[in-house]
């Protein structure tokens, strides 16, 4: 029997380590449940507001109910809920609401939680609970249940045997994805409030606006410090600057790498980490789209100049990227090849492909058709419109127009294949530490958000031994090949990672930035 510590020792190296809101309600609010409230005293409350340009509904999370869409994004990274595990700043698995487990065979997994945890609603945390979370998990959670493969639960006490259809060598790595959070069921999910074990509890939620959070006063794992703590969505990178510098929010979370210089002196901090959040552009294969020609694509990752966008509008907060992961991990995009800036190589490849200008207008055409490329993103994430503003100048250089559409109603034009050709995005491709997640979400024939409907018999059979390969060394040498796969295809064009940093105001402690970036509201925050 193999501890489970052991499956995937497939961390991202030191250089990882350092999408999503559309529902809790126009004005939610529940009463702070009555075992856990403040009892009133002289002593004045300590408050916090921090600002968040990603708690939105743009980004899928839809409330802080990590059963829903991308919303355990927003439930683990305010202290509302936890998972099984957790991730060290280097990727490793950690016990957190899991003390320790064991893969028992390809087929099952014995699971020990801690004692003693209660969730926020009083309901203690057995095996039970958490049987009864993950059984509703799989039952509305698409992406959750294409991970996990759990044919069945067993709950003794404070052991949970998890039994899977097919081999699941990853399957702690997805447990500790944002939707494994272990919330307490019976509790309900009224106006999108769920009760978990964290050190805060939400008490009122108002959809692309804000979070309010109370402390949990029965927290299991130290005493939170903060006993009101607001989240406010502040979507405009010069609005979020200025909260902060008037005092408004005392941190802040996605600023503007361009209002950094502000922040440099002795009022404020700042807490940074290379992580695998990755600005990528996916391509569109529909038949409607000008990247169904493969020409196109190719030309497209040609002529998309990384290196400048990350030192002249990242502000050198980045590095180019080569694939789908950061270099230097065993899996890592240093051990694959990808087309370089090429402007002139790129002219090459359409005019050979029968792209010519024509009529001299400086854009392409072939059979009687402008080689727009549409081009979808969104504004949360404060670098993706500079670079959609970057890849239309470079790429009109060699005669391709590019017609932007930044809006925050991104994935609703998603779903229609004529309104886009390239998808320009950001994410975490490895948040789980493993790499088989950016895959079956963004790349199979059957992943979760393949909207461009890119499908490759290659990749999925790469895919279907991915995922039931135990061993390190080999999961590695797979994910290595996949890449290279939608690489060869320029099925995607990844431009650069990030060094992600929060920044608060000097008197703040415990605000610290993380490799997932998950855990941003824990008992260790503080304000004095």
């Amino acid at each position: 029997m193999n501890k489970s510590k052991k499956l995937i020792g497939m961390a991202l190296s030191v250089c990882l380590c350092a999408s999503m809101l559309a529902g809790c309600g126009s004005d939610n609010k529940t009463e702070t449940p009555k075992n856990n409230s403040k009892t009133e005293s002289s002593e004045a409350k300590k408050t916090m507001v921090i600002g968040d340009t990603t708690f939105n509904s743009s980004n899928e999370e839809n409330s802080t109910n990590p059963h829903d869409s991308y919303s355990g994004w927003a439930c683990i990274r305010y202290g509302i809920g936890e998972t099984l595990v957790r991730y060290s700043d280097n990727m490793e698995i950690q016990p957190w609401l899991a003390k320790e487990w064991e893969n028992v065979d390809e087929l099952t997994w014995k699971i020990t939680l801690q004692d003693n945890v209660k969730f926020s609603s009083g309901r203690d945390m057995d095996a039970e609970a958490v049987k009864q979370c993950l059984e509703h998990l799989i039952e509305n959670h698409d992406r959750a249940k294409n991970d996990l493969k759990i044919a069945s639960i067993d709950a003794d006490g404070q052991v949970l045997t998890i039994h899977t259809s097919e081999p699941k060598p990853a399957l702690l790595n997805y447990l500790g994805d944002p939707y494994g959070c272990i919330i307490d069921v019976d509790a309900g999910f009224e106006n999108g409030i769920v009760a978990g074990t964290g050190p805060y509890i939400a008490v009122d939620c108002k959809t692309d606006d804000h979070l309010t959070l109370v402390k949990n006063e029965n927290y299991w794992n130290g005493e939170p410090k903060i006993d009101e703590l607001t989240i406010r969505t502040i979507t405009d990178g010069n609005t979020l600057a200025n909260a902060l510098l008037s005092g408004e929010v005392q941190a802040a979370y996605g600023m503007a790498y361009e209002s950094y210089p502000t922040f440099e002196n002795d009022n404020f901090q700042f807490s940074q980490i290379s992580t695998s959040r990755c600005f990528f552009g996916k391509m569109n294969f529909d038949e409607s789209s000008v990247c169904a020609d493969s020409a196109v694509r190719k030309a497209i990752a040609m002529g998309i100049d990384k290196e400048s966008f990350v030192t002249t509008l990242l502000e050198g907060n980045g590095y180019p990227a080569n694939g789908v992961f950061p270099e230097g991990s065993a899996f890592g995009g240093d051990k694959v090849t990808t087309e370089s800036y090429d402007p002139e190589g790129a002219k090459k490849v359409l005019e050979e492909a029968g792209w010519k200008d024509s009529d001299g207008d400086g854009i392409r055409e072939k059979d009687g058709k402008k080689l727009v490329v549409k081009w979808l993103t969104y504004p949360s994430r404060q670098e993706l419109p500079l670079l959609a503003e970057s890849a239309q100048a470079t790429l009109k250089d060699i005669g391709i127009e590019v017609d932007i559409n930044c809006t925050a109603d991104n994935n609703s034009i998603l779903e229609d294949p004529t309104a886009w050709d390239v998808y320009a995005m950001a994410n975490v491709q490895a948040p789980t530490g493993d790499p088989e997640y950016w895959f079956t979400v963004f790349a199979t024939s059957d992943a979760t958000k393949n909207s461009g409907k890119y499908s490759s018999a290659k990749l999925d059979e790469l895919e279907a031994q991915l995922s039931k390969e135990f061993d390190e060394d080999k999961r590695a040498e797979l994910a290595v090949q996949m890449q290279q796969t939608i690489l060869d295809d320029n099925a995607f064009v990844f431009c650069s990672f990030l060094k992600m940093s929060m920044i608060s105001r000097s008197n703040v402690t415990g605000y610290e930035s993380h490799a997932c970036d998950y855990y941003q509201v824990t008992a260790d925050l503080d304000i004095n």
